[in-house]
């Protein structure tokens, strides 16, 4: 792991900073930038790394020893252990840093709307309505793709004030909806026009596009999301195990 990343987001709709560890190690081992019994740095150097406490990146590093991702040794260190299929918060998520992989998901929330759903998308769910989710998604601090999720009426609405980095989490806390499986496909599509300023394709420009529709513990699939994102930034990643 770089020593030199930036201090972890921290505003009230990010992720606990314990949280946000804990899925970067996870998504860095999957991306083969955290290696089978390396040693992590120091956990001071760490600690200050992401701008935490040394406390802290302890609940982060314990979290990770119960799911077998690390060996803490006494007295000489944090080593990875890489190979097991760990769930986690992101494991759903498939963009990751265009050269290097890896890299911590988060979002800016553009809107949160209560509306009709339009022609173009498939059916799902079983009301004529959804709450739409207008996001940038960022890698650590590198804005890399839109996004546009739509949620069906049947499940609920989640106030603007709950809404968290990830979405998925944020069904859990606030509708008890766990979302267990997705089905994408990839293409491309121009930019849609509410694009915003620091995505760099502009409006109108094709590049590649993701759809997806997910399912929860029912039948019918509850959740119908577009992205756009930009390729010199990230790259669409899936593992087969």
């Amino acid at each position: 792991m770089d020593e030199n990343h930036l201090a972890l987001p921290q505003r009230p709709d990010a992720l606990p900073i314990h949280l946000q560890i804990e899925e970067l190690v996870i998504r860095d081992i999957a991306a083969g930038r955290l290696v089978d019994g390396q040693r992590l740095p120091p956990e001071r150097d760490m600690a200050h790394a992401h701008g935490t406490t040394v406390r802290t990146l302890r609940k982060a590093l314990a979290e990770l020893e119960k799911k077998d991702l690390i060996e803490r040794r006494q007295g000489s260190g944090n080593y990875i252990r890489a190979g097991q299929q760990v769930t986690s918060v992101y494991s759903m998520f498939r963009l990751e840093h265009a050269v290097s992989g890896g890299g911590l998901p988060n979002a800016h929330l553009l809107s949160v709307d209560y509306l009709p759903k339009d022609a173009e998308q498939p059916d799902y769910g079983a009301s004529d309505c959804a709450t739409r989710f207008r996001r940038l998604r960022f890698l650590d601090d590198v804005p890399i793709a839109l996004e546009e999720i739509w949620l069906d009426g049947s499940a609920g609405q989640v106030p603007r004030d709950k809404v968290q980095d990830s979405l998925y989490l944020t069904y859990k806390r606030a509708l008890r909806l766990w979302i267990t499986r997705a089905e994408d496909r990839v293409g491309i599509a121009p930019v849609p026009d509410w694009t915003a300023p620091r995505f760099a394709p502009a409006a109108g420009t094709v590049t590649a596009y993701i759809e997806r529709l997910s399912w929860a513990q029912t039948a019918r699939a509850v959740e119908f999301s577009r992205t756009w994102y930009d390729t010199d930034k990230a790259l669409y990643v899936q593992r087969l195990i």
